[in-house]
């Protein structure tokens, strides 16, 4: 595993994927470029659930893999697993190939802008109901 400097935000090389996580305002944005393979699939599994952050969506934006093994689903499994024990939000954002070998019901983005949007919606939302919580009260 080698480390590419990169200011406040390090790029983590794991087997022929790079891997940079970005604590956001509105959620946390683990970014995985290269290949997702048997190779490297278990090291991403920690690294990448490492950054959930109890009450923080997080966005897993995988638009960057251009392979994608089948064995690549239980990343995806996982970080949907430690999302719902953490009760967070999440978001996927996949590349086309991601998509072609996508198993199971993950909630999706196009793109991690929008992802950011999808979750600013939902905080507003919310916020809309905390005065009408306090009256009935």
């Amino acid at each position: 595993m080698a480390t590419a400097f990169r200011y406040g935000n390090p790029v983590v090389e794991f087997t022929g994927a790079q891997v940079r996580s970005q604590c956001r305002q509105l959620a946390t944005v683990v970014t995985v470029v290269g290949d997702i393979d048997s190779n490297n699939v278990d090291l991403l599994i920690r690294h990448v659930t490492r950054s959930i952050i109890r009450e923080k969506p997080f966005i897993l934006d995988l638009s960057g893999v251009a392979s994608f093994a089948p064995i690549a689903t239980a990343l995806l499994t996982a970080v949907d697993e430690a999302c719902r024990r953490t009760a967070d939000e999440w978001l996927l954002v996949p590349s086309e190939t991601v998509s072609w070998e996508l198993e199971g019901d993950f909630p999706t983005a196009s793109s991690v802008p929008d992802a950011l949007h999808c979750f600013s919606d939902a905080m507003t939302e919310r916020r809309q109901l905390l005065p009408m919580l306090a009256k009935s009260a």
